[in-house]
């Protein structure tokens, strides 16, 4: 497929730059499963945290920011062919902020970011109903809590423990599309 766009920015207007951010456990994989489903196939990509850092790199931590710097990299590319994108996942402000900030700046079409705002305890109700769920599951989900961790550069809207599975994925859609 043909470079949608000329030199300079990243993606086209008719892009779609998202990025899901919160604690493990709070649905954004989930969400972004769901908002792909909803769309043509093959037009949304979903670039997720774990999928980064733990199947492609092979480590649970986002070390000497590999994840970081592969995430911008797969964005850019998609976005610059036309594909949608979603990032989703924790995405540790302390880590992510500047390489998120970055490509919202950078991309030339609609950009939108979510941030899931959840307490501790809705997180343990929603990953206990998984299927797949561990022995360990609760011990690491306080492991890897995080709080809350809004990112100003990114103008994050908020999804909270009100918010369905389905209105948060109609409200996705609605807004970036």
């Amino acid at each position: 497929m043909a470079n949608p766009i000329a030199a300079g920015g990243v993606g086209a207007e008719s892009t779609r730059f998202i990025t899901f951010r919160g604690n493990s456990g709070s649905g954004k994989s989930t969400i972004a499963a769901a908002v792909r489903e909803a769309r043509p196939a093959g037009t949304l990509a979903i670039i997720g945290q774990d999928v980064i850092r733990r199947e492609i790199l092979g480590s649970g931590e986002d070390l000497a920011g590999h994840p970081m710097s592969l995430t911008d990299m797969i964005a850019r590319h998609l976005l610059n062919r036309g594909v949608d994108v979603i990032v989703e996942g924790i995405l540790n402000a302390a880590w992510y902020t500047d390489t998120l900030v970055q490509l919202m700046a950078d991309h030339r079409g609609v950009s939108r970011s979510y941030i899931w705002k959840l307490p501790f305890e809705e997180t343990v109700r929603r990953t206990a109903t998984k299927p797949a769920v561990k022995d360990s599951w609760e011990q690491n989900l306080r492991k890897w809590w995080r709080g809350f961790q809004p990112v100003s550069g990114l103008n994050e809207q908020i999804i909270g423990p009100e918010e369905s599975f389905d209105s948060t994925v109609e409200r996705v859609l609605s807004e970036c599309w």
